[in-house]
């Protein structure tokens, strides 16, 4: 049974995930820890529940879930995986910063990508793949079918839905994606999102206002 721990981060209160199973393996999902204070969090949760991180996942790369990248490879010795479409993202992320006022340490680049389909494993614990761009070019969410959770990224939020006005964002896309590929899964599977409250696909399907006009 995977467990889901979240931190809130950086001025973007941006939601970064641990997700863990009886294995004690964990994996640590869009990690964006910016101060020293949100960085201790997230490594005394990891060794009081004596946790092995084995994956670092980037959903996409927009900064605020990337700023803890460096510090994840420099304290774990993970390099992230995301998919080869958000390299430009990434390589964006260092102006990004710099716009914004933002100390930024350059993330590690991944030793191999993640595919738009499939799965990845931990422990007991496997994630499928689904590719979901329309916030960024080619965002990946995390779905646990055993468990029923998806961490699905900045694609769908409580009452809401990703951003498309950044680079590579694509209203259309996105809205069409939500419907083909997360409505699709059960009513009752629970949605943790980059930010804000978790929710449910069957939630969202009923009330999303993007999705009942």
């Amino acid at each position: 049974m995977a467990k889901v721990q979240y931190f809130v981060n950086n001025p973007f209160q941006e939601n970064t995930y641990l997700l863990y199973d009886d294995s004690g393996e964990c994996v640590i999902i869009d990690p964006g820890m910016y101060t020293g204070a949100e960085q201790n969090a997230v490594v005394n949760y990891i060794a009081e529940n004596k946790l092995k991180p084995v994956l670092l996942l980037n959903t996409h790369c927009h900064i605020d879930h990337v700023l803890g990248n460096k510090f994840v490879f420099d304290q774990y010795g993970l390099k992230p995986q995301f998919h080869i479409g958000e390299t430009v993202v990434l390589n964006h992320a260092p102006v990004s910063a710099q716009q914004m006022g933002f100390r930024y340490d350059n993330s590690p680049l991944p030793d191999e990508y993640l595919p738009e389909s499939g799965t990845i494993s931990f422990g007991n614990t496997t994630l499928e793949l689904i590719f979901a761009p329309g916030h960024s070019p080619a965002h990946l969410c995390f779905y646990d079918k055993q468990d029923n959770i998806l961490i699905g990224g900045d694609v769908l939020f409580r009452g809401s839905i990703g951003r498309t006005d950044l680079p590579g964002g694509n209203h259309a896309q996105l809205l069409k994606n939500i419907r083909e590929k997360l409505f699709v899964l059960p009513d009752d599977c629970t949605v943790y999102p980059g930010h804000g409250p978790e929710t449910t696909i069957g939630f969202e399907k009923q009330y999303n206002p993007f999705f009942n006009n």
